[in-house]
Formats: C-alpha cells, sequence, structure tokens
C-alpha cells in the first residue's frame, strides 16, 4: 500500500500549528490563478452546490475557460434554472443543465450516478456542496447526523458512484477529474476514541455532539478516506483529489451555524476572508491544472500539502 501513497501523505503531518497553517494562507499566500492559455472546449463537468458561493463562482470560472458543457447539481431546481438562465445569458455557447440532488438522500445521490451514466461525456466532477448546522440531527432517511451524514458520508458515496462514469466517459488520453472539497479545519479537528462503540455510531450520538468540532471532524473524515481510496484508483483512470479553498468572504456557508458562531464567522471572513474568485480558482486549479501528482492529495493554497 505504501508505494501508492500519495505525494500529501509522504509528506507527513504538517509541521506547523493549525493556526499557524491559517494565517500564512490568508495572509502570505499568493493566488495563482489558472494559466491564460487553459482550454476546456469539449469538456462537460458537474459541480456541485453551484447555485450560489464558491460552487457558483467556479462554475463561472470553469465557462469562461470554454467549458462546453456544465452540470449543475443542485438541491432545489427551480433556484438552480434561475441561476442557469443567467449562466446561459453569459455563456450561450455552453450546454448547461440543472439536475437535481439531494444529499440527504442515498436515493437521490444513486439516480444523479445513473443519470450521469448515460451522459456521452463527462470530464470533472467538483463535489462542493456541503452543510454546517446548529442543533443536533439525523437524517431521518439514514439514521446518521446531518453534518457527517452531507459532508463526509453522502459526498464519498457520490465521489465512489462518478469514478467508473468519469473513466469510461473521458477521453482515454485525459484522465477523469474528481475533486473534493474540503477544509483546513480538519487539521485542527479533535475527537475523542469511543470507547465502547465504533466512531461512526459515536458520531450519530447526541451526547458526543459539539457544533464546534463536528464541521472539522466531518472534513477529516474525508482526508482519511481519500489517503484510503487513492490506493484503489489509477490516476491513469481518474485524477482524485482534495481542494482547499482557505476561508472564504461572501459565502454563505455559516447560514445554518449556532447564532453567535454565525455572527463571529461572518464578521471572522470580512476581516480575514479571500474573495469568491480567489477561493474558486483552488477548485479549478486542482480539477483543471494540477496533473497525477496531485491523485490522492490534500491541494492548499495552490500546492499539494500534507
Amino acid at each position: 500500500m505504501s508505494s501508492n501513497m500519495s505525494a500529501s501523505f509522504n509528506l507527513g503531518a504538517p509541521k506547523e500549528t493549525p493556526r499557524t497553517l491559517f494565517l500564512k494562507a490568508q495572509f502570505r499566500t499568493s493566488p495563482q490563478l489558472p494559466p491564460n492559455d487553459t482550454n476546456l472546449d469539449g469538456k462537460v463537468a458537474i459541480v456541485t452546490g453551484s447555485t450560489s458561493g464558491l460552487g457558483l463562482e467556479a462554475s463561472h470560472q470553469l465557462l469562461s475557460f470554454g467549458l462546453s458543457g456544465l452540470i449543475m447539481a443542485v438541491r432545489s431546481t427551480e433556484k438552480g434554472e434561475r441561476v442557469a438562465s443567467q449562466l446561459r445569458t453569459q455563456y450561450p455557447k455552453a450546454n448547461i443543465e440543472v439536475w437535481s440532488l439531494e444529499m440527504e438522500s442515498y436515493d437521490s445521490i444513486q439516480a444523479f450516478a445513473r443519470r450521469a451514466e448515460l451522459s456521452s461525456r463527462l470530464d470533472i466532477a467538483i463535489l462542493n456542496a456541503g452543510t454546517q448546522i446548529a442543533d443536533f440531527t439525523i437524517v431521518s432517511t439514514t439514521g446518521h447526523e446531518k453534518l457527517v451524514q452531507v459532508n463526509y458520508l453522502s459526498t464519498m458515496l457520490l465521489g465512489i458512484l462518478l469514478l467508473p462514469v468519469l473513466k469510461a466517459k473521458s477521453p482515454t488520453c485525459s484522465p477523469g477529474r474528481l475533486t473534493i472539497v474540503s477544509s483546513g479545519s480538519a487539521r485542527g479537528a479533535t475527537m475523542s476514541k469511543p470507547e465502547d462503540e465504533s466512531v461512526l455510531s459515536s458520531l450519530d450520538n447526541s451526547q458526543h455532539w459539539d457544533p464546534f468540532e463536528r464541521y472539522p471532524i466531518s472534513k477529516l473524515l474525508g482526508h482519511l478516506f481519500m489517503t484510503n481510496l487513492a490506493c484503489h484508483v489509477s490516476a491513469d483512470d481518474v485524477i482524485i483529489n482534495l481542494a482547499d479553498p482557505g476561508l472564504c468572504k461572501g459565502t454563505d456557508l455559516q447560514r445554518g451555524a449556532p447564532l453567535l458562531l454565525a455572527i463571529f464567522f461572518f464578521c471572522f471572513k470580512a476581516i480575514l476572508g479571500r474573495t469568491v474568485p480567489v477561493g474558486a480558482s483552488t477548485y479549478i486549479d486542482a480539477s483543471v491544472v494540477k496533473g497525477k501528482e496531485s491523485h490522492g492529495c490534500n491541494v492548499a493554497n495552490w500546492v499539494i500539502s500534507p
């Protein structure tokens, strides 16, 4: 297994504290925008959570580089169509479709993947949809806590189901791309090892709920999953990686957070956050600019990171 480990894993643990890494990322990192000659003509991409914030901006940027087809995976198709109509006006040559995707439903995720199988082309999938909530909530259809369900279980399931589609529907000379949006908060995640239950069962137990800790934990699980997934997927078929956009102002991720936390994050992002275009450029960097060297890696601040 070790021979297939990603470059991120081989870098070992970060040598600096999460706080130091965060401050360096926000204040001492220069954006690395895609080359001007980036050309996505003929390519088709899926972007989840693409009606607002980073997902919408990433869609704009992909289309600005000549993307031929965009599949907007959205919870509300009505809102999706309103946004899509604006994009169609701005990018009339692109084929822009709106597909329903409910990340709390395994049935919806599987139906979405089956629909993708019928596509004639698929080159890129950027899994951006995520959530933050204030209260402990169990998703009734799955029995799992909502943050873990949406940010981890459902996202990784969708990624797995799209892998064979990306392999089959992209040109043999150009591997498909699967980029899963992560967060630097994963590096500061803390969780006590359960004594008498599994990790997942513990996270589904309201006694272990902490709204301040759960989001980082949900993202940490994605890091651990990627480390293992890279051992089972060839970069010749599909290049998979994580993209960390950093802290960005102008996003509404905190909308479901506890009130005081939401207010804090709104102010915190206004002062320290990157702009949405800069944050979204990390998606394009990971899914378009980076090559096989990024397979299985955490791409943060536009570079392969621990």
